[in-house]
């Protein structure tokens, strides 16, 4: 397994619209090395969900672990949210956007319809946490992050806050 680069914002691949994965794809050897080579990446970040397209892998798909654990590793290829009810105000961090949280509003409740590791068609009704997760991730395959949520103005004081700290960095 290797640690992949992630992609960071205003990075102009984060705005790639991702391409449906081939279901053919999904059980070959490359791919599935591709999804563990994203767990280890999401893990070592650490953090709790990541789009391909975070890792300059413009496909529909993406990698989930909201437990405590770190153990109950989802993928959801070629998702399709078919149901969103209610809403709720999350604190939402990224990846791609280190260091900065701001609150967004998404749906309270969703099910989305996806492929899984093996390329069995699934549906998952959920709530809380892991619907936020989901949204969020699906946004990155849209070429949509977090930030856009912001006025333009907090999304500017974002891009300056992180040109700041990869200027330090360097």
């Amino acid at each position: 397994m290797a640690l992949l680069p992630i992609l960071e914002f205003p990075d102009p691949r984060l705005r790639t619209r991702a391409a449906p994965v081939d279901p053919a794809q999904v059980t070959t050897p490359e791919f599935q090395t591709l999804l563990d080579d994203m767990f280890e990446t999401m893990y070592a970040a650490p953090g709790i969900g990541l789009a391909a397209s975070q890792v300059d892998t413009h496909l529909r798909f993406m990698v989930i672990d909201v437990s405590e654990g770190k153990d109950q590793p989802m993928v959801f290829i070629n998702p399709q949210i078919t149901v969103r009810d209610g809403e709720q105000v999350y604190q939402e961090g990224c990846l791609s956007v280190p260091g900065i949280f701001a609150d967004v509003t998404r749906a309270n409740a969703i099910t989305v319809r996806h492929l899984d590791r093996q390329g069995r068609e699934q549906e998952l009704s959920t709530d809380g946490l892991l619907a936020v997760c989901i949204q969020h991730e699906m946004d990155h395959l849209e070429g949509k992050l977090f930030v856009d949520y912001l006025s333009p103005l907090k999304r500017e004081m974002v891009r300056k806050k992180l040109a700041k700290a990869r200027k330090h960095a360097a």
